[in-house]
């Protein structure tokens, strides 16, 4: 019989690499190699495969129809290969080796500081590497094997994925001292259209706000700002406007040294609730339901 030569998971990971970053510098260095050893990895790939994958010039990288459909493939077969590992992981003890973990930016400076010493205390084998970018990349990620679980808030479609609810996160309002009546609530009349700043498209927080709130008008009204929750509450705090925050923010005082006010808002549903998020089916399921319980411990 002859021989079957087959390949190998790093000429898988540099296809994939190259699919992801368009560029072959860039993704050589996400794969740590220099650009010449991933060039000659992918022609060995085209080599032994025996067709074109990449079409090269010098200022673009074009894939082939085929190579688009082999590194759909290929990506899946290293996720594959990391549930081997995952499955071995499961097997020793709890929260232990390396894992890869997305959380949303209006999650990640406000919950990750209070749980981030007490994860290396109490599982310190434990190395959680973390990513902050907002949810449609972090499920992204997930589904493409480059996040193990992913921190987010739902409502939030992020396809088949297995959630574990922790805690409600309360929406307030935030404005500037003076500007609305200090009642111990906000209700969502009280917001001046014209005046709300929220984040742009790509930043769940915003559509949570919108609909809490139930008003149509909002939505075409807000101005949308591309900016962080700390530079909007810079804003408020300038007279700007009045923008909403979520209670974790709001108590890990994001409106320190500000003259910015915050009330809970009233409404039908007032707040989001903060999920920890993986992959249905995956052999660490036991771990990230054991994450899931000392995050939940976190937040309340």
């Amino acid at each position: 019989m002859a021989a079957t030569y087959l390949p190998t998971l790093k000429q898988l990971q540099y296809l994939v690499a190259l699919r992801d970053h368009g560029h072959f510098g860039r993704a050589a260095e996400a794969c740590f190699v220099t650009q010449s050893t991933l060039s000659a990895g992918l022609r060995e790939l085209e080599t032994l495969i025996g067709v074109t994958l990449v079409e090269r010039t010098r200022r673009v990288v074009r894939f082939t129809p085929l190579g688009e459909r082999i590194a759909d493939k290929a990506r899946k077969v290293l996720r594959e290969a990391d549930e081997l590992g995952d499955m071995a992981r499961a097997a020793g003890r709890p929260l232990s080796g390396e894992m890869r973990m997305s959380v949303i930016p209006t999650i990640a400076p406000f919950l990750l500081p209070s749980i981030l010493p007490r994860l290396r205390r109490d599982y310190p084998d434990l190395k959680l590497f973390l990513r902050e970018e907002p949810s449609g990349a972090a499920c992204e990620a997930l589904h493409n094997g480059r996040a193990d679980c992913v921190l987010l808030a739902l409502p939030y479609a992020c396809g088949e994925v297995t959630a574990a609810p922790l805690f409600d996160d309360r929406l307030f309002l935030a404005f500037p001292e003076g500007e609305i009546d200090a009642a111990p609530t906000i209700t969502a009349q009280d917001i001046d259209e014209t005046r709300l700043l929220l984040l742009e498209d790509g930043h769940c927080l915003k559509d949570h706000a919108l609909s809490a709130c139930n008003r149509p008008e909002l939505r075409a009204e807000a101005t949308m700002m591309g900016t962080s929750l700390h530079t909007i509450v810079q804003m408020v705090d300038n007279g700007l406007g009045v923008t909403m925050l979520p209670e974790m923010a709001v108590k890990a005082g994001i409106l320190d040294h500000t003259r910015v006010t915050a009330r809970p808002l009233e409404a039908d549903h007032p707040s989001r609730t903060i999920a920890l998020v993986w992959r249905r089916g995956s052999p660490r399921e036991r771990d990230f339901r054991l994450l899931a319980d000392v995050l939940g411990a976190a937040g309340t």
